[in-house]
């Protein structure tokens, strides 16, 4: 297999099953019909694993790569399964922090290429298989599953697993898991199995009662992992990293009690080590330090509220880079701009990508100082020209906006 062969194939994935990712909701297939009939034709293999399924509105990357961060060091082999990847395809399926090998990749999507007609997966679903089969055929100990959309209805939902976890609900993609918190919730909470315990990190009592009462209707044990003193630090940086830390510390207490041997030595080395670990970014990361270069891939209103609230916290003059897709409830965000800021709206290189001119009556309204770019390396690179030494360049608003900046100047800064 050549690097060109590699790339062909990816291609071919994303173009021949619909991608939420890219195309938004009309690509979004609910329901667990086909990723039943896919891991049926490939023998099963999420029977074969052991696995820990974490879902969520925001927090699920973060408390996922911690977790793998930890059993790593342990000495546990982890399988780690997150979406959407920031770089390259392979980032989301990890084996101790190594992406996914691209020979298996490129062989595996010559199996998905002859499928039985009657099999009509999504994207995800196409790599939710992959997954799996790639966990399978490297043994690993534990496959820690990132549920992609919502949980009742998404394909990662076919897993037993040793335990679950929720690490917040918060309004987002309202026209595909409802209108309402609770509506929300209870997409989420379908992710709860008979007798596996849940953990729940959600402070808003409405959702802790809704997921209580569906672990309690399936004979789950139901752990609140807000009632958790947490006194550990993470190398991920972010105020809202406490939360997630305490989602993380009671999944591994529910392992512990199932036998499984984790050491405070690895609880403590695995928190501090989540990069070199997994070779997580997108969370608050910092790029440079002169001038203070950071990125975070927050792109709800709740991820970004908190992220703008922890800008706000920095005494710095800040040049604040934000790119959205086209289903951003953009009137919301100017709400809640950080401020001492000037702002550099860009367009994603996606489909779904939306140009800031589509929106420039509200960044009138909101009396900020703006400039338009059309690409995301334009505004970085007008950012890096107008930003003193002292003073902060932030890159963020879409997952999107975020890979196509890392992608470019990661491998430049190599």
């Amino acid at each position: 297999m050549t690097i060109e062969q590699y790339q062909e194939a990816v291609e071919w994935l994303f173009i021949q099953a619909p991608n939420y990712q890219i195309d938004g909701q009309k690509a979004y297939k609910p329901g667990l019909d086909n990723i039943i009939k896919l891991c049926e034709f490939f023998g099963n293999p999420q029977q074969k694993i052991k696995s820990i399924h974490i879902g969520g509105t925001n927090g699920k990357g973060s408390s996922s790569n911690m977790l793998a961060s930890v059993l790593q060091e342990e000495g546990y082999k982890v399988g780690l399964y997150n979406s959407p990847h920031l770089i390259d395809f392979t980032e989301r399926i990890k084996v101790n922090g190594q992406n996914c090998d691209k020979e298996f990749v490129y062989q595996f999507i010559q199996k998905l290429k002859n499928l039985p007609d009657d099999i009509h997966p999504s994207f995800f679903e196409f790599t939710t298989i992959m997954a799996f089969e790639y966990f399978y055929q490297k043994q690993v100990d534990f496959a820690i599953i990132e549920v992609g959309l919502g949980g009742r209805l998404d394909s990662t939902n076919i897993i037993t697993p040793l335990v679950s976890a929720i690490t917040n609900v918060q309004l987002d993609h309202q026209n595909i898991l409802g209108d309402t918190l609770e509506e929300i919730a209870q997409e989420k909470a379908g992710i709860i199995k008979n007798h596996i315990p849940v953990i729940s990190g959600d402070e808003n009592e409405i959702v802790k009662k809704i997921i209580k009462e569906k672990a309690d209707a399936a004979h789950a044990p139901f752990i609140d992992a807000t009632l958790i003193t947490a006194e550990w630090e993470s190398d991920l940086k972010g105020n809202y990293q406490e939360k997630n830390i305490k989602v993380v510390l009671a999944m591994i207490q529910e392992l512990k009690q199932s036998g499984f041997s984790i050491s405070d030595q690895s609880i403590k080395h695995g928190l501090m080590n989540v990069h070199a670990n997994t070779g997580f970014i997108g969370r608050w990361f910092e790029f440079s330090k002169h001038p203070l270069t950071i990125c975070d891939t927050g792109h709800n209103q709740a991820g970004l509220e908190q992220v703008f609230k922890q800008l706000n916290s920095i005494n710095r003059h800040k040049h604040v880079i934000l790119g959205f897709v086209n289903d951003k409830k953009i009137d919301e965000v100017m709400k809640i701009l950080p401020e001492n800021s000037a702002f550099y709206f860009a367009k994603p290189s996606i489909h779904r990508g939306r140009h800031p001119e589509d929106y420039q009556n509200l960044l009138d309204v909101a009396k900020i100082s703006y400039k338009i770019f059309s690409t995301v390396q334009a505004a970085y690179v007008s950012a890096k020209q107008q930003a003193t030494s002292e003073e902060m360049i932030f890159i963020g608003g879409s997952n999107f906006v975020v890979g196509e900046f890392l992608e470019k100047n990661l491998t430049d800064k190599e």
